[in-house]
């Protein structure tokens, strides 16, 4: 699955548009590498956020297309 799309999905960054734009600026890493909006995630891929001055980070544990709510939580783990 395309990051953006799996940001968006698991609910980390709301929108898809935003998750581009965070991947477009650099503020995404995937396993110590900058990662392009494009680049593919895998299960336990980790994954950095930077928010503001904070970075944090994920631990991918599923993948799906569709997930409620309740459930994106269930996607991936808070490793930091």
């Amino acid at each position: 699955m395309r990051l953006d799309k799996y940001l968006k999905v698991s609910r980390i960054i709301k929108r898809r548009t935003v998750a581009k734009e965070a991947c477009d600026q650099g503020r995404v890493i995937i396993n110590d590498k900058v990662a392009k909006a494009s680049d593919d995630v895998s299960i336990d891929d980790v994954i950095s956020v930077q928010f503001g001055h904070s970075i944090r980070l994920y631990r991918v544990l599923d993948i799906k297309e569709h997930v409620n709510k309740d459930e994106a939580s269930e996607l991936y783990e808070i490793v930091e």
